[in-house]
């Protein structure tokens, strides 16, 4: 069956690999049928500067947005023709066909685009992360970076009652997504001060809330300025650690509330991911807003090229199989 693997730094070949081996008790066998490029596959694996000896990588790497059909199982609750979001071992889902366990898989309605189901995979991750921010109703929120995840963060806070909403991203065309999916404001970071516009719009409070969602190792450092005295930051990025720099004295001083969240390091990783379908499905939120392109799978060398450089308008990209 097909597959494809980074084999160098931005570089994907494709390549024919075995299908998977007989089914063991408890095994279901998917034929996947979208996939969408997620923000942490380009930024810690296709355009990372990574050893050598790092590459190839193995097959189907990286990819871990994934939605598909069951065609076979071992597993009474699953029956074939069930659509699911898969979460792949080794985040290696660039491929035809995966073998999973039902700890890493997400069941799907019948109805609706495969290719908008699999956006509820990484806005599921934003859920985790937003519910530590408890009750925002009346409180004001900060979001660095709109890319996809950020803009989950903006439709969340604007449906929980946030007083103000603010999208801050490089890029003029999410700051206009924000808008359209919640913000009260946004702040282009590439042509204004982010402090400066954050003071007139919060009349100096500033924020009860920052996010990181930048994918940026200067996203940190930005939040606490940002934030206001005992405020809370929710830190989502995942960037290089040797890199990042912030004013600890500041963060001291300003007593800031820090809470690092990764949904993959809990007992429950799939958990929300499964709430953001059940919210999807009865009309509360819809991450399918988020699909800006559809590609085939033999394109994934211009659909990372296209979401690693931000053209055309991208925010999120699936790929059919």
């Amino acid at each position: 069956m097909k597959a494809a693997r980074v084999v160098a730094r931005r570089k994907i070949e494709f390549l024919d690999i075995p299908e998977p081996l007989p089914l063991e008790d408890g095994e279901v066998k998917i034929e996947l049928e979208s996939l969408s490029v997620c923000g942490s596959d380009i930024y810690l694996e296709y355009d990372a500067e990574l050893p050598e000896e790092d590459y190839p990588f193995v097959p189907g790497a990286p990819m871990h947005e994934c939605a598909g059909t069951v065609v076979e199982s071992r597993d009474p609750d699953y029956s074939e023709g069930q659509r699911v979001i898969v979460i792949p071992r080794d985040v290696a889902g660039m491929q035809e066909q995966v073998v999973q366990t039902a700890d890493r898989l997400i069941k799907l309605p019948n109805w609706g685009e495969l290719s908008e189901w699999v956006m509820c995979q990484h806005s599921g991750t934003a859920l985790f992360s937003a519910r530590q921010w408890g009750n925002p109703m009346g409180r004001k929120i900060a979001i660095l970076g709109q890319g996809g995840i950020g803009l989950t963060f903006t439709m969340i806070a604007e449906r929980q009652g946030a007083e103000q909403v603010v999208g801050i991203d490089l890029e003029e065309y999410r700051c206009r997504k924000s808008t359209v999916l919640g913000a009260t404001h946004t702040i282009n970071a590439s042509n204004e001060s982010v402090l400066e516009a954050a003071e007139e719009i919060t009349s100096g409070d500033m924020f009860d809330v920052v996010v990181d969602a930048s994918g940026d190792p200067e996203g940190l450092g930005i939040a606490v300025d940002l934030v206001k005295n005992q405020g809370q930051i929710v830190s989502f990025s995942l960037v290089d650690p040797s890199l990042v720099t912030f004013d600890h004295r500041k963060w001291m001083s300003k007593n800031i509330q820090m809470n690092a969240t990764v949904i993959a390091a809990t007992d429950e990783p799939i958990q929300e991911i499964r709430d953001i379908v059940a919210l999807k499905e009865r009309g509360w939120i819809d991450p399918g807003v988020l699909k800006t392109h559809e590609m085939k799978f033999e394109e994934a060398q211009e659909a990372f090229e296209m979401y690693r450089l931000r053209q055309d308008g991208v925010i999120k990209v699936a790929m059919s199989l």
